[in-house]
């Protein structure tokens, strides 16, 4: 299956800091047709005024992946990590027992991201946080695992869950296959640029879920960036996070 969900139709939350649109049910917006996928539960897509973010907050038992669209964030935590992550990374933070962590837009324009949580593998496990860059131009046309749980993905960012958070940079008029391990979810977002996915068309901040359908052929209509996040399926969904 293919579901479509479009931008317009997402939660969305707005205060004088924070511009939010919600892919499944989070904070105040609750759906409980959107409470996850597969072992996906968190999909934001976030835009952070200048000098400003979250602060100090804590969290437990969830992996946190944050992919930067444009501009930065800094991150600092309990556990002694520090560090900016920049657009087209990723980082990721795996907060297990629990971490108390901020992300703070110290630049003087907007930050856009997209925080993905998944549902971990192990609960209780010691908390973790990494950032690293990945060129977007290592990406063009093919789809690059930026972050994994599998331990055969060596290059990508470690996870603990068996899922991987894939990117792709598509050139217009290009077609770019995708293969997904049987059994697993997906769910793509467009965070920039328009593609035809089967019979369906999607632009930046559309998003399509997908189950049993394991091969895919995404067609840039413009140059476009996809992230996409393959994940297992779940027992009991953890309560809505917020």
């Amino acid at each position: 299956m293919l579901e479509v969900r479009p931008h317009a139709q997402l939660g969305r939350f707005a205060n004088d800091w924070l511009q939010a649109r919600y892919h499944f049910s989070f904070a105040n917006y609750h759906d409980p047709q959107r409470m996850g996928w597969g072992s996906i539960r968190v999909w934001n897509d976030d835009i952070i005024a200048p000098h400003a973010g979250f602060p100090l907050h804590p969290h437990d038992n969830m992996e946190i992946i944050t992919f930067m669209r444009e501009g930065e964030i800094l991150h600092r935590d309990d556990q002694g990590h520090v560090g900016t992550t920049r657009a087209g990374d990723v980082q990721v933070m795996s907060a297990g027992r629990g971490i108390r962590h901020m992300e703070w837009n110290a630049g003087d324009t907007p930050t856009r991201l997209f925080q993905i949580w998944l549902l971990p593998e192990h609960r209780d496990t010691q908390p973790r946080w990494q950032t690293r860059p990945f060129p977007r131009t290592d990406r063009i046309n093919q789809f690059v695992t930026l972050a994994s749980g599998h331990p055969e993905d060596t290059d990508a960012l470690p996870i603990g869950q068996k899922a991987r958070v894939l990117g792709a940079t598509l050139t217009a008029g290009t077609t770019t296959p995708l293969v997904m391990r049987p059994d697993h979810y997906g769910y793509a977002v467009i965070s920039k640029g328009k593609v035809d996915l089967g019979d369906h068309t999607l632009t930046t901040g559309d998003a399509v879920a997908v189950h049993d359908h394991p091969r895919l052929s995404f067609t840039a209509l413009d140059d476009t960036e996809v992230i996409l996040v393959e994940a297992p399926p779940i027992g009991t969904p953890l309560p809505m996070p917020g």
